[in-house]
């Protein structure tokens, strides 16, 4: 069959406006922005090979950018410089008191501008807490945020316990089975409308030591109360759940057999 002329041109300048269209897709999708994370961490406040704060934070973030789209960056003490901040979705902080860190400071207005937005965040051990004598200040804000907290310090004990999974389908609790830990285990976290994850015994008492909750509009948050010696991050499945948690807050999917350990 033979077209007029005008008709081929036609034709030949659709097909290439849909060329330019579909070119323009393939490199937007080649193009497309990392997910960045940003952990915190600061210099110790206590004795070696406890609260290993910096050293964690540049271990998840080396094996956080295995994953493929994934850009991790480590700040000792909030960025001093905003940009750092730029397209983050999820942050993670490893520090002392979380609540006083994160919500009493001259910096807070941006902390609470990055969380607003949406991103997500995981808090490990002590930077799950918040101290007593600002419980009523800063305590429904942390709430709001976290789903649950710990209050620093009102009950402690140390241990060894098999660690559980409580949610065994939920996303964290991929690729990895319960383990033992030493550890220090924090009495008497308060959960909100938070999901229990993870249980230890102390005690001969089941105690929670993790939590997972999505904020109204879908932001989401990790918290765990483990983490008080380094050597516990040498545990494989300890890594799996914490990079597991990571990468749920951030908005990415958790792989069947979980996040990559080494």
């Amino acid at each position: 069959m033979t077209f007029p002329i005008r008709y081929t041109v036609v034709l030949v300048s659709w097909l290439g406006v849909v060329l330019v269209f579909c070119g323009a897709d393939q490199a937007q999708a080649q193009e497309q922005a990392p997910v960045k994370i940003l952990l915190v961490g600061h210099n110790p406040d206590h004795p070696p090979g406890t609260h290993t704060y910096l050293p964690t934070c540049h271990l998840l973030a080396g094996l956080l950018e295995k994953h493929p789209g994934v850009q991790a960056t480590v700040s000792n003490g909030w960025p001093k410089d905003s940009q750092t901040l730029q397209g983050v979705k999820a942050l993670v902080l490893y520090s002392s008191s979380g609540a006083e860190l994160l919500l009493d400071k001259p910096y807070t207005p941006q902390v609470k501008e990055l969380l607003d937005s949406g991103a997500g965040l995981v808090v490990i051990h002590w930077a799950t807490a918040v101290r007593k004598k600002n419980l009523q200040r800063l305590g429904p804000t942390w709430e709001g945020y976290l789903g649950g907290y710990w209050i620093s310090n009102v009950g402690l004990a140390m241990g060894r316990s098999e660690v559980r999974q409580l949610q065994p389908q939920h996303p964290i609790c991929r690729g990895w089975k319960p383990f033992t830990i030493y550890d220090e285990f924090y009495l008497n976290p308060h959960i909100g409308k938070a999901t229990p994850l993870l249980a230890v015994q102390v005690r001969g008492k089941y105690l929670i030591v993790g939590w997972a909750y999505e904020r109204p509009g879908g932001a989401r948050a990790f918290a765990t109360t483990l983490g008080h010696f380094g050597r516990n991050f040498d545990i494989p499945q300890f890594r799996r759940l914490l990079l597991n948690a990571i990468l749920w807050t951030a908005g990415c999917e958790v792989l069947p057999q979980g996040a990559l350990v080494e």
